[in-house]
């Protein structure tokens, strides 16, 4: 379902939640989008980004079987309401069909929980980057693009996130994302846009709330093509390192961040 890969030993984390396309064969056999239109609403690509981390959990499995970064009682899409308002189904998924699901999204969050544990043990704090993609040519492929007044290139989403402890985190990833030079020029780079973040930030910040920081990182879509599912690489290829150029102040913000408490300023050591 997913691969967890300790890379080296540090406390940030890179998460694909949605780089999966693997279907089990039962679910796969009732599945009624064609696999181009299946793709189009995942993140494909997304787990080659989670690279420049310590700790790396690439997603196997589609969104269409169980969807990690929505609410369990959310996380299966039984109608055209919960998905874009797509026609999955040639037939209904059964209740054992959900169950199993349900029990691959609780494994996923018990690897989660151990993981960060084991971080905050260590470290006292760890740093999630969730990464994802989004699509912004939904008129088709000569379509007209989404408005880029509302559709950043980078949404970094911190709804979840607490900014009294966690705020020079945030800046300091986009900071350091606006000022790679990506192929000559700056990114769009911009904080609750499009997203807020969802499932994943928001379990992490309740269940970690003094030592676990996660940025849910969407990038919009202009680095491939995404009717089609090309990919130019040139431009992917850029957004990994301007990834890899923010990890040395973030995790230091992160660092510092752990050691404070913003109601009664640093702790005792």
């Amino acid at each position: 379902m997913f691969s967890l890969v300790k890379a080296a030993e540090g406390p940030l984390v890179t998460i694909a939640v949605h780089n999966g396309h693997d279907l089990r064969p039962e679910i796969a056999k009732k599945m009624a989008l064609a696999e181009p239109d299946r793709l189009r609403e995942e993140d494909p690509y997304t787990g080659r980004w989670t690279e420049i981390g310590d700790t790396r959990i690439i997603v196997r499995r589609s969104r269409f079987e169980h969807d990690l970064n929505r609410p369990r009682e959310t996380a299966i899409y039984r109608h055209p309401k919960d998905a874009w308002g797509l026609q999955m189904w040639k037939e209904e998924l059964t209740d054992d069909e959900v169950a199993r699901s349900l029990s691959s999204y609780d494994g996923f969050y018990q690897v989660c929980h151990r993981c960060f544990s084991e971080l905050k043990e260590k470290f006292g704090y760890f740093v999630v980057y969730d990464l994802h993609s989004y699509n912004h040519m939904r008129n088709g492929p000569e379509g007209a693009a989404a408005d880029p007044a509302s559709n950043p290139e980078v949404n970094v989403g911190t709804g979840s996130l607490d900014r009294g402890r966690w705020g020079a985190v945030v800046d300091a990833f986009i900071r350091n994302m606006r000022a790679f030079d990506y192929l000559g020029r700056s990114l769009d780079v911009r904080e609750n846009v499009k997203f807020l973040g969802r499932q994943l930030a928001r379990w992490t910040h309740e269940n970690f709330p003094d030592s676990g920081c996660v940025l849910a990182l969407e990038f919009k879509k202009f680095w491939m093509d995404e009717w089609s599912g090309e990919v130019h690489q040139e431009q992917f290829d850029a957004i990994t390192r301007a990834l890899r150029s923010t990890t040395a102040e973030v995790v230091a913000a992160a660092r510092k961040a752990s050691k404070t408490s913003p109601r009664n300023g640093p702790r005792a050591t």
